[in-house]
This record gives C-alpha cells, structure tokens and sequence, in this order.
C-alpha cells in the first residue's frame, strides 16, 4: 500500500463534493502505531490490521469527502461485521453519523472477483442517524463468465436509496437502537429479511400421489413378470 498518498494530501488535503472508490480488497498495508497520528485515521481509535486496509481506504476517502459531499465504495462483506480493531472502526464511523447507506450487491458482477460486495454510502452532513440497508444480491442478469445490473437493476437500488423506505425483502430503515442492539454488526439479513416460506404441503395430496405411484409400480410388475413367463421354457418346451 505504500504510496497510495502523497505527503501534501495530508498536509494540504483537497475534498471533494463526490468521491466513488473500488479499492483493492484485504489489501496488506503497513499499519505501523505513528499512523494513529495521521489526520486520516486519529479520530478512529484503531489502525486497521495489517491483512486487512479495507477501512483504511475508507478513512482516506472520508478525510477528503466534503461536508456536503457524497461518496461510495465498494468493499466485501467483512466490512460489516469483522471484530477487534475494524468493529472498533466501523462503530466510530456509525456513531460519527457519517454512514448513510449499506447496498448488498450480487455475486460475481466485477472482473476482479467473484464474491458478493458491498456498496457503503457515507455522508457528513445527515439529518437523521438511520441507516439504509438494500439487499439487492437477487437482481441481476445471470451471464456466462460475469453477473450483470439491468437498467430496471439499478432503477430499484437509485429509488429505495431516495425513498428511504421499507420495502418488503428488499430494503430496511434501520434507526440507532437496532444498530445497537446488533452491537454495529451490519451484516444484511440482520436487517432485511429475505426469507420465503414454502408452500404448505397437502398430505392428502402426497398420499394419493404415493398410491398412483404403487398401482403404477405394481401394474408395470404385472406385465414384466408376464414377460419372464413368455421367455421361460415350459417343460414341454424343454423336451421337444
């Protein structure tokens, strides 16, 4: 990771009205404690560990959002409910305000992996201190080497994130108490329940399907013992 930020970024740093950002995921980087002095990651009381700088891209991209500015980023899954120092970060963000939204994507939609990711949307200035989770894992076109996000994919996404509503499996407006209840676990389906319940089976059904079953099993030995007695020889037969 070395290089990945001039000095005078530090010293001197820009923002930005957006910032959109697919960084390398469980990147290794040197996580040495002169860091926690870095302006970029003080107010985080942990590093994140040294296998592990996906919240250090995310630190770097907050320090330069502007106040009234949006960013994005694309991480995996393990952003939203890794322990030690990375729970520790993820909570000093949600407690800062600056965590708006969590978007669960589909599985193999990057050329670079195949793991499901996971949109973060980060602002500084919000009003409320919910967050947005969209479970939009399922909507997608299935390709032959790569997933793809249709128009109508995307749409749905752009609109539960403006609406900022419950939508049935799909979206979740989590408020503060149920973040703290989940201990800052962001994991998805602790927050939109996906689950479909299975039709309810008819016994009496299944049972008159099971005793067409036997009658059909017990005609089609009928006729094969009928065709073993046709290729058997008779005494009769045996003797001639």
């Amino acid at each position: 990771m070395a290089g990945w930020c001039r000095r005078e970024c530090i010293d001197h740093p820009r923002a930005f009205d957006a910032v959109v950002a697919n960084p390398p995921y469980s990147q290794h980087w040197d996580n040495t404690e002169t860091k926690l002095k870095d302006p970029r990651f003080k107010d985080f009381g942990k590093l994140a560990p040294k296998s592990k700088a996906d919240f250090a891209f995310v630190e770097h991209c907050v320090y330069h959002l502007k106040d009234s500015g949006r960013m994005a980023i694309v991480l995996p899954h393990g952003v939203l409910f890794r322990g030690a120092a990375e729970g520790v970060i993820r909570k000093a963000l949600i407690e800062k305000n600056y965590l708006d939204a969590v978007i669960g994507l589909p599985a193999n939609l990057f050329y670079s992996t195949s793991i499901p990711t996971v949109v973060l949307v980060f602002r500084k200035d919000r009003k409320t201190r919910d967050i947005l989770f969209i479970d939009a894992s399922q909507h997608f076109e299935k390709g032959k080497n790569q997933n793809h996000l249709r128009d109508e994919d995307i749409d749905l996404i752009f609109e539960t994130y403006i609406n900022r509503k419950d939508v049935d499996k799909y979206a979740h407006v989590a408020s503060p108490d149920e973040i703290k209840e989940n201990e800052y676990n962001l994991n998805i389906p602790r927050y939109v329940d996906t689950f479909e319940e299975e039709e309810p089976i008819d016994i009496d059904e299944v049972n008159r399907q099971l005793a067409e079953v036997d009658a059909e099993i017990a005609r089609l030995q009928a006729q094969f013992d009928a065709m073993v007695a046709d290729l058997v020889p008779t005494e009769g037969d045996a003797c001639a």
